[in-house]
């Protein structure tokens, strides 16, 4: 943990009274204050949950939305099977693999992969945005047109590392990584949560040991994401790389998928 992780001071926040007894209940979960200085806010309200960064430059609120937005224009317009990441875990004619994203973030890539057929699990370790993630599937499950798809996301809170170390039953066929790198994507939105999540979650320092393990479990296939001129996380090489205008997918190879 990096010492800006452990000087952020957040606080809780209803934002209308009548999510008043749901933030109580959510900040004594996470053990967030509800009043005082603090240099973020979670905040509850009609639209869910969201994470503030406080003060005058503030990039404003970042919250999960599996259902309008982005979300939506990439489950309708994305490309399908067709996407880049859909190529680099796997999925093909027949082939639907289970899929284990260790870095679950803000849930885009594993909601990608739900919605083209892939069984996902996900981990996030930050409780903050963990609890960002469940909210955001909550209120998915309850849509018409994306409850499916959210259906087949299951969310664990914790240490990839350990929980990977310590998996119980059938192991997955694909493990996808996306460790937090020194991103230079000069997109507004990866910018907004770059400023925001960078003083709560800090870069991977623990990338190798992460990747080392996902190499352990996964039946056949370890993929990991990386800004497309970033180097190679150190340890194991890839045997080949996938690769596009800003981003770059390391593929680690262990058996061939099949349907």
């Amino acid at each position: 943990m990096s010492e800006s992780q452990e000087t952020a001071r957040v606080r809780a926040e209803a934002l209308e009274p009548d999510f008043a007894e749901r933030i109580e209940s959510l900040a004594a979960r996470l053990g967030l204050n509800l009043e005082g200085e603090a240099d973020f806010a979670l905040q509850l309200g009609g639209e869910g949950l969201q994470l503030l960064q406080l003060g005058p430059d503030s990039p404003g609120p970042v919250r999960v939305d599996f259902v309008e937005g982005a979300a939506a224009h990439r489950r309708k317009f994305g490309g399908g099977s067709g996407q880049m990441i859909a190529k680099a875990v796997g999925v093909q004619s027949g082939i639907r693999p289970r899929v284990l994203d260790a870095t679950a973030g803000l849930g885009r890539d594993a909601f990608v992969l739900a919605s083209l057929g892939c069984e996902m699990t996900l981990i996030e370790r930050q409780p903050l945005i963990a609890a960002l993630l469940e909210d955001g599937l909550a209120r998915a499950a309850g849509d018409l047109d994306v409850a499916a798809i959210a259906a087949r996301m299951r969310l664990l809170n914790g240490n990839a590392i350990e929980l990977m170390r310590g998996w119980q039953g059938e192991a997955p066929q694909v493990i996808y990584l996306d460790p937090m790198f020194p991103h230079r994507d000069k997109s507004a939105l990866v910018k907004k949560e770059m400023r925001l999540f960078r003083p709560l979650v800090g870069d991977d320092q623990d990338a190798p040991a992460l990747l080392e393990a996902a190499l352990a479990l996964a039946s056949h296939r370890v993929v990991v994401k990386r800004p497309r001129k970033a180097p190679i996380i150190a340890g194991t090489k890839p045997s080949y790389a996938l690769e596009g205008k800003s981003s770059r997918y390391d593929i680690y190879p262990k058996k061939k998928l099949g349907a």
